[in-house]
């Protein structure tokens, strides 16, 4: 057994046929040249990460089970211990197999040989060529490409392109949860449409694309509701008003808080989920969001999740940072659960508890056109703030976000 992961790689990678792996590589750029030591794990011949990193002049980052290795503005994430790797950022994960996996030893993370010598000479082939003979990799340099006028910027500091989608929750038969203080008559579902069609007017009036999920009282399925932001869309927000089922004080809670994708970390964020996530019942002849029982499409949700989790984290923190200055009560802070409308978003997603319902304070704001407007500037001025974050770190500072 110890001898198949060198037989995939006589089959697969660019060595001389069969060949033993050689003690170390070199990696010659316009830096300079580094050699780079070869260990073999199981079997595999493998590259600390860090040292390939420096010689290449790219990112390394590594956040749980994941580790990013970023180069020449492209991005490789490999899962450790799993044999393959995912590329770039897209609606659909693009996957690379490989013949053994990154690994984790003490201190060091390594990377397998064969990504030097195979996956990085083949898809980025007008910068690296790999010598079979040298065990050699070399960087001939960024392609000359020819660039039209730079595009103008937007007056927030913004290019041109970005496309958010805004979800006001519920709508139609479906009224929200219990609305016990919103004044006159309102339900959970007139508040997140009121604040919803501010925010698109707030985030066009700022440069920014809108997409609606909803614009009327009408139901829209919660697992037709992620996927309208696809590959063209940046940022998928969706708008709820919370509320606490009866028990001691539960009136006297209140306050925002926003959510990114995960399993629930509090019994409140997972009381939360279920009540949002109860909306289901009222789709007629619709099936469920995905509920992982598919092992295959499990595993690519998985990927696409964990890809723009860092993301969807970053922007739901500048939520709770923007809304202070909207809303009068208490920063409940970011939270992480199970919501089905964020399960099946194709790009970073975030749902805003806007406040609760249950309270009378909390009930004032929501229900006062002020109050729905105050809260709308602050998620676009959040928005504006993660997309100009999001241009830095990928790299968007010369090219304009229409072509990502």
């Amino acid at each position: 057994m110890i001898l198949l992961p060198l037989v995939l790689l006589c089959a697969s990678a660019p060595l001389r046929p069969c060949a033993p792996p050689p003690q170390a590589i070199s990696i010659t750029t316009p830096r300079g040249d580094t050699r780079v030591p070869v260990s073999l794990v199981a079997g595999a011949p493998m590259l600390p990460a860090g040292l390939v990193a420096g010689a290449l002049g790219g990112r390394l980052a590594v956040v749980d089970d994941w580790a990013e290795l970023t180069i020449a503005t492209q991005s490789y994430r490999f899962l450790i211990g799993a044999p393959f790797l995912v590329r770039g950022i897209s609606a659909v994960p693009q996957v690379e197999p490989l013949a053994a996996g990154a690994v984790a030893r003490a201190d060091t993370l390594l990377l397998p040989l064969e990504f030097i010598s195979t996956i990085l000479p083949r898809l980025l082939k007008e910068r690296y060529t790999w010598d079979p003979v040298a065990f050699r990799l070399t960087e001939r340099g960024p392609p000359v490409v020819a660039r039209g006028p730079t595009p103008q910027r937007l007056p927030n500091g913004l290019l041109p392109g970005h496309q958010v989608v805004v979800d006001p929750g519920h709508g139609g038969i479906d009224p929200g949860n219990p609305s016990l203080y919103l004044p006159r008559g309102m339900k959970e579902k007139d508040v997140a449409l009121a604040v919803g069609l501010l925010l698109r007017d707030e985030l066009r009036r700022r440069g920014i694309q809108v997409r609606m999920t909803r614009a009327t009282d009408t139901l829209i399925k919660l697992g037709d509701r992620g996927p309208m932001c696809s590959a063209a869309c940046d940022l998928f927000v969706s708008l709820h008003v919370n509320s606490l089922a009866r028990r001691p004080n539960y009136t006297q809670t209140r306050g925002y808080e926003t959510y990114f994708l995960s399993e629930a970390k509090t019994e409140d964020a997972a009381a939360t989920a279920r009540m949002e996530n109860e909306a289901i019942r009222y789709e007629v002849g619709g099936e469920t969001p995905p509920d992982g029982s598919d092992p295959l499409g499990f595993i690519f949700r998985d990927l696409m999740v964990n890809e723009h989790l860092r993301e969807s984290a970053r922007a739901a923190a500048l939520m709770q940072d923007h809304l202070a200055s909207a809303h009068p009560g208490p920063d409940r802070g970011v939270r992480q659960a199970p919501f089905a409308v964020l399960r099946t978003a194709r790009r970073p997603a975030v749902l805003v508890e806007l406040g609760f319902a249950t309270n009378r304070q909390d009930s004032a704001v929501l229900g006062a056109r002020a109050g729905q407007r105050a809260l709308a500037k602050a998620i676009a001025d959040a928005v504006v703030t993660y997309l100009l974050e999001y241009e830095r770190r990928s790299g968007q500072s010369e090219i304009g976000a229409t072509s990502r």
